[in-house]
């Protein structure tokens, strides 16, 4: 639907703040805006949909008495494989402790020691104990429920749940507000709520591929959205796999933490194997992505993976690891005493939108914070645990520029209908969105090639051709960055692996920075070259 539709329905007044997302991003944004007025629309009731209530690890900060920001931020570019943008990661680590203290305040109530001092653990290629968590797996999910509850008390945080949002509004260089569909997304009518300031904090794409640990809500609606408003889109090809998603055959796919390799688990086949030692000599500590690659071929090889955790957990599984123990409990699996089937599922999106320090997009008036964004902190690969620290650093950034940037507002009404649409209101189940999610996976998945991303962008692009909704379309648009980037990418580094480029090239030592039209071009190319 054209912009021009939605102005006879406007309405004098404007939402001062809108934040589309009610992941910790969003809700960290709201409550350091506060009391500025702020509105979140969120698709789900908050902490629902997102993929932060999941997190099983923790936060990733420096406060241990042998740490400093130098070793975190040493370890942070060594996991991103040479393309990590350094002064971004030293804004990140220096926050973290603050930010940590932060959410202490809001009631987060993070494992502490007999004397009240944090607990921290160590996780995968992390050189020291930084891992700030609660009751071992859940600390996403407490994170969430004390930042709901704060949200909940703020009287200016205004949360309208239920609202998917589909659309940018751009006027000139200006984003100007967002349209979105109510009642989770089912209604006919469309909501226009013009803003002084969007920010977008719209989650991930782990449902563009037919495995993965995140909630359904992570399909890449924002960064499609972005990316079609005209925003710059970064590093769209580097997707983290885990390696550990309990294979049981459920969607999502529920996560064997990271933790408890970190606690002294092994990685076997069915034969027993400790596979990963002959792969790396971290073994299983080794990156996600050599760890995911290794777990891969056992799993295609007709071996299968299994995480045994009997001997480094054993009895203390179901206190230590609730969350995991009632996942295996309920496919009836006793991981006590048995070892628990595991496979690669898609986790965390390095890629995204593009944002500078202050969590600004290339767009006016458009900001972005959390795993829609690519602030360049990961680069090719993120380092385990810092994606939470990444969403509350930025997210208080975020809310500093704007309280300096706009002034303080005067509120007169709330948003006005922006007319009906006969887009679908239903696309999560759709045969589309199957075949795009089973494309995406089967070649533009942890191993890649240039026949196999060729066919899958050709694909992407018949997909496109034939559905005509917005929401399908801002997901297709950024499965299509996700292969275009892939595809020009002739090198492996961190979670990109091309099998016909398996080393990293010193040419390609950058990040990648793509528009919409740059994708399409690719599409363009590629349709030449089958018709020719």
């Amino acid at each position: 639907m054209p912009m021009e539709s939605f102005r006879p329905q406007s309405w004098n007044g404007i939402d001062d703040i809108v934040i589309v997302g009610g992941g910790l991003a969003g809700l960290f944004c709201a409550l350091k805006l506060a009391p500025r007025p702020v509105t979140i629309l969120a698709a789900a009731p908050i902490g629902q949909g997102a993929s932060s209530a999941w997190a099983q690890g923790g936060i990733a900060a420096a406060m241990s008495p042998g740490d400093t920001f130098d070793k975190h931020v040493a370890d942070t570019l060594e996991a991103g494989a040479g393309i990590v943008d350094e002064k971004m990661a030293r804004f990140m680590v220096s926050e973290g402790p603050v930010r940590i203290h932060d959410l202490l305040e809001y009631g987060v109530p993070f494992d502490r020691d007999l004397e009240g001092k944090l607990l921290l653990s160590r996780e995968a290629a992390h050189s020291e104990r930084r891992i700030v968590r609660v009751k071992g797996d859940m600390a996403g999910k407490a994170i969430m429920e004390a930042l709901i509850a704060a949200v909940r008390n703020t009287p200016s945080i205004r949360v309208l749940e239920g609202y998917v949002v589909e659309e940018l509004v751009r006027e000139g260089r200006f984003i100007s507000g967002v349209v979105a569909r109510p009642d989770a997304g089912q209604s006919k009518n469309r909501v226009h709520f013009p803003a002084r300031a969007v920010v977008l904090c719209s989650g991930g794409v782990g449902h563009l591929f037919a495995v993965t640990t995140n909630p359904w809500e992570a399909c890449g609606q924002g960064v499609g959205m972005a990316a079609r408003a005209g925003a710059i889109i970064a590093d769209p090809e580097f997707v983290q796999f885990h390696p550990t998603a309990i294979n049981i055959g459920r969607d999502p796919a529920p996560l064997a933490t990271e933790a408890l390799r970190g606690d002294g688990a092994h990685l076997v086949n069915s034969a027993g194997h400790r596979f990963m030692l002959d792969i790396h000599p971290d073994g299983e500590l080794a990156p996600r992505d050599i760890v995911s690659r290794g777990v891969f071929a056992e799993v295609q090889a007709g071996r299968g993976a299994f995480l045994d955790c009997t001997r480094a957990v054993g009895a203390h599984f179901p206190d230590m690891f609730p969350t995991v123990y009632a996942s295996c409990k309920a496919a009836g699996i006793d991981p006590v005493t048995q070892p628990i089937p595991v496979v690669p599922a898609v986790h965390y999106h390095m890629g995204g939108v593009l944002t500078d320090a202050e969590g600004r997009t290339s767009i006016d008036g458009l900001w972005a914070a959390g795993e829609v964004t690519s602030t360049g902190v990961h680069g090719a690969n993120r380092l385990a645990s810092n994606s939470l620290l990444e969403a509350v650093v930025f997210a208080a950034r975020i809310a500093e520029n704007i309280k300096g940037m706009l002034p303080e507002p005067k509120i007169n009404d709330w948003g006005k209908n922006a007319g009906e649409s006969d887009d679908l209101v239903t696309i999560e189940d759709s045969p589309a969105l199957t075949r795009l999610r089973r494309i995406m996976s089967d070649r533009a998945g942890v191993i890649r090639t240039r026949e196999g991303l060729s066919a899958a962008i050709r694909e992407i692009a018949v997909l496109e051709r034939e559905n005509s909704r917005m929401r399908f379309h801002n997901i297709v648009t950024t499965a299509k960055l996700i292969a275009a980037g892939a595809y020009l990418r002739e090198e492996s580094r961190g979670g990109h692996f091309r099998s016909d480029f398996p080393e990293q090239k010193a040419e390609w030592k950058h990040r990648t920075f793509l528009t919409l039209a740059d994708a399409d071009r690719v599409v363009a190319e590629l349709a030449e070259t089958a018709a020719a």
